[in-house]
């Protein structure tokens, strides 16, 4: 299947959405990190939002104070959820599990 060809303006429309998508997940890491949220508020956020809902579980684990690398790896693995694993491809008991933890 060929690449289909955009017009510039196409192309600086889709550039413009994919800023605005990475900006949202920052801000959602942002606000997680700082501690404006809790990992449940954004987890409920982030499943309510089809753009929220594409951040890595592992990146938002990361953003929480004092869970870096190696605790967030052992908390996936606890979780048995996959370490490339999205907030949207959860299912309802890792996502429940996620919550207990930090709550």
């Amino acid at each position: 299947m060929a690449i289909p060809q955009l017009s510039t303006e196409q192309l600086q429309s889709a550039r413009a959405a994919a800023t605005e998508a990475r900006r949202a997940r920052a801000a959602l890491k942002a606000q997680v990190k700082e501690a404006e949220i809790t990992l449940s508020e954004a987890l409920d956020k982030a499943t309510g939002d089809e753009t929220l809902s594409r951040v890595k579980v592992v990146d938002l684990l990361r953003s929480l104070p004092r869970v870096g690398v190696t605790r967030s790896a052992e908390i996936m693995e606890n979780l048995d959820i996959a370490p490339n694993r999205r907030i949207r491809g959860l299912g309802r008991h890792q996502m429940e599990r996620l919550k207990e933890m930090f709550s």
